[in-house]
């Protein structure tokens, strides 16, 4: 088996983008209904929306690969890393914190072009203090950089990347080809595709490369957005995890990549429709507050606010009397009587009877 940077035509990958036109047409259509929808809230509003992808695309960018982090945590890492008025302090969970942080990292230099140091840095943000892998440099051990599943001396090869001592001139041609495709690629999410492909193809670090590699495509994206591109792609990636592992392994065959740019630029726009739905959460969350914030004692809305940090998908469980105690130290008859108060105001939702009942949020 050989494998793309094997081939006489590496990188030089050959695509029909006729194969995704209704696709483009698609995205180019909703990243802008969402970019309206944004400007219609008020600048916190904004802020909030965009928290909420950021946190689910460093949440999701880790599960992808197997780790799985706290979003309380993650959501605390990337509000004090915004300087927002009302942010709690850093998280002490360094995992967290080096996802929340390398998330604002890339929106805020989406701009800019790319470039050796910037690489290294977003590793050392990504990795803070990892003992087990070299962190912020290329790889350099001299056995093969393999993804392999299956059992210890039965399992199956899916992918072998370039040599080690090759990384450095793969890499210093992949930020020149980066930088220069900005303005010879004009539809976004065929670039970002592309991206994505040539970075995970070369596998430059010990660690973390599927990580780098989704935020290099989000820099793609925001480029030819020409501005921070709304969605989280990682989030759509996760939920169809399979999908992703088998269409990169097959372009990672040849470097013929229609089939790639079918499966990626379907996701990126599905990963744009999900980022309406955050955006029109944010602004029914905005409503539900001006109808019930006055009405509420400082129990009541210190939970509110917690459930509705778990975003669209909701709180996991929905809430009752235990978890409104472990919220709020308050009583067992209070938390009854909070939780029963919440749901008469509308604010809340029953759902369920004896001891499966629960509330959930009432938006509507």
């Amino acid at each position: 088996m050989t494998f793309n940077w094997q081939q006489s035509d590496w990188p030089d990958f050959r695509y029909d983008q006729g194969a995704v036109e209704l696709e483009l047409r698609d995205f180019a259509d909703q990243a802008g209904q969402v970019a309206g929808l944004l400007k219609g809230l008020s600048k916190g509003d904004q802020m909030n929306a965009l928290v909420q992808l950021m946190v689910a695309e460093a949440v999701k960018t880790s599960e992808i690969e197997g780790e799985y982090l706290s979003r309380p945590d993650v959501m605390s890492s990337v509000r004090h890393r915004l300087n927002l008025a009302d942010a709690p302090a850093a998280t002490t969970d360094r995992a967290s914190a080096g996802a929340g942080e390398l998330m604002v990292a890339v929106r805020e230099s989406w701009d800019a072009n790319l470039d050796e140091d910037t690489l290294f840095a977003w590793h050392r943000t990504l990795l803070p203090g990892n003992q087990r892998v070299v962190v912020g440099a290329w790889r350099t051990h001299e056995e093969p950089m393999q993804v392999i599943s299956g059992a210890v001396g039965k399992g199956k090869l899916h992918f072998e990347a370039p040599p080690s001592v090759t990384v450095p001139t793969e890499m210093a041609r992949f930020i020149a080809w980066f930088n220069a495709s900005r303005s010879t690629i004009t539809a976004a999410p065929v670039r970002a595709a592309l991206v994505h492909l040539y970075f995970e193809s070369i596998h430059p670090f010990e660690d973390g490369n599927g990580r780098i590699g989704r935020a290099l495509a989000e820099k793609a994206l925001s480029q030819g957005l020409g501005r921070p591109a709304t969605l989280s792609l990682s989030r759509t990636i996760e939920a169809y995890r399979r999908d992703y592992y088998n269409a990169l392994e097959q372009a990672q065959r040849s470097n013929e990549v229609t089939p790639w740019l079918r499966y990626f630029v379907s996701t990126v726009l599905t990963a744009q429709r999900d980022a309406e739905t955050v955006v029109m959460f944010v602004l029914n969350q905005a409503r539900f507050f001006d109808r019930h914030q006055d009405r509420l004692n400082d129990r009541q809305l210190r939970v509110m606010r917690r459930m509705l940090e778990a975003g669209p998908g909701g709180f996991e469980g929905g809430m009752n009397a235990r978890k409104y105690i472990s919220l709020t130290r308050a009583s067992k008859a209070t938390a009854t009587r909070d939780l029963q108060a919440l749901a008469q105001l509308g604010a809340l939702q029953p759902v369920g009877a004896g001891r499966s009942a629960r509330y959930d949020l009432n938006l509507g």
